[in-house]
């Protein structure tokens, strides 16, 4: 595998290195001793898919508040999606910064979203499936979220949103 840092202080993207033969090609997509030679985690104790049926779906920005804050390996498994992940700790160099990068099945690159950051996506075709290994359980209790398009983020989005949930367009702004 190979990590590229990002320009958000702690987020790196993963991108596999296959060996290829006749019969196609294996590659490891996660480690744990290549993420812990990184300093990043790479114990993951739960893994979840989101399916997304129409282009232009959004969902998030989402992130789980301390002590429950969620570390995140992400990867399009069907499709492409636009990736887009926050720094939201406030004692960060890359504090309220942003970064999105395509993630496809084709690319087969994969983002790795440290605890306290926020965390979104839209689908840039019909048929989009997201695959999450994630280092802890779900603690409903600590479930937050930004508005997608809150101005204090800068986030921009590929493509005009056509579906959205109820609960991602009440989200506040955020209030640092």
């Amino acid at each position: 595998m190979r990590f590229e840092a990002l320009p958000l202080a702690g987020a790196f993207r993963v991108a596999p290195e296959p060996h290829a033969d006749a019969r196609g090609f294996f590659a490891r997509t996660a480690c744990a001793q290549d993420f812990a030679a990184h300093g990043l985690i790479g114990g993951f104790s739960q893994s979840s898919i989101s399916y997304n049926a129409r282009r232009g779906t959004v969902r998030g920005l989402h992130f789980s508040a301390e002590p429950h804050a969620e570390t995140k390996l992400v990867r399009c498994t069907a499709g492409a999606i636009h990736d887009v992940v926050v720094d939201l700790r406030p004692d960060s160099p890359t504090y309220l910064r942003s970064y999105g990068a395509e993630l496809s099945a084709a690319n087969r690159h994969a983002l790795y979203v440290p605890a306290g950051f926020a965390h979104g996506f839209q689908a840039l075709g019909d048929g989009a499936e997201v695959l999450y290994m994630i280092d802890r359980p779900y603690v409903a209790g600590s479930a937050r979220g930004l508005r997608w398009n809150d101005p204090a983020l800068d986030v921009t989005w590929p493509e005009p949103v056509t579906v959205i949930a109820e609960r991602d367009l009440a989200y506040p702004d955020w209030v640092a």
